[in-house]
């Protein structure tokens, strides 16, 4: 499958079929594949707190925001993203480098989760990337080190329903040329 259909294809999918399973080698295999993003410096900060066993995914489940909840019934796994902080986009002394300061390990965090949807779509999986969630509730759930700054859920599974794409902006609305 091309690049350009994977992205096509891939949808936030909020109702996941609990009758089928996500295997560890297929997570694996994502994030390892994530891993592939670039990354300030070759860092390579984000982490990943993957939930898999169904007591685990219950746990997790319950740091999310209600409708969360009820929006990864039946998911497969429960992937937390994060990044060390205070790495990328500092300087050896602890300085940052620029304004951003970090806000790049979210850059680096964003993109490595990209390359994840993507590499999850190939292999047939569904995802929804969940931002409403209570950090302090994850960290504790799956011991999450205070030196990680705690970026998004990813649900992981099998679609019980189809979802519609839906539509995007013209070019001219989103792009100038110089």
């Amino acid at each position: 499958m091309e690049l350009n259909d994977i992205a096509l294809i891939r949808r936030s999918i909020r109702k996941y079929d609990p009758e089928k399973a996500v295997s560890r080698e297929e997570l694996e295999s994502i994030v390892r594949f994530a891993q592939e993003a670039p990354s300030w410096k070759n860092k390579q900060t984000s982490r990943y707190h993957i939930a898999i066993t169904p007591e685990q995914v219950e746990a997790v489940r319950s740091c999310l925001a209600g409708s969360n909840q009820q929006k990864t019934e039946g998911v497969g796994a429960l992937i937390v993203t994060t990044f060390r902080h205070t790495i990328v986009g500092f300087d050896r002394e602890g300085n940052p480098d620029n304004e951003g300061g970090n806000s790049w390990g979210w850059y680096d965090l964003g993109l490595q989760n990209a390359y994840l949807l993507l590499k999850a779509a190939e292999l047939g999986l569904d995802t929804l990337v969940i931002g409403i969630r209570s950090a302090e509730q994850l960290r504790q759930t799956l011991s999450i080190p205070d030196s990680e700054t705690i970026g998004a859920v990813i649900a992981v599974g099998h679609r019980a329903e189809d979802a519609q794409r839906p539509p995007r902006k013209e070019l001219d609305e989103i792009v100038k040329f110089y």
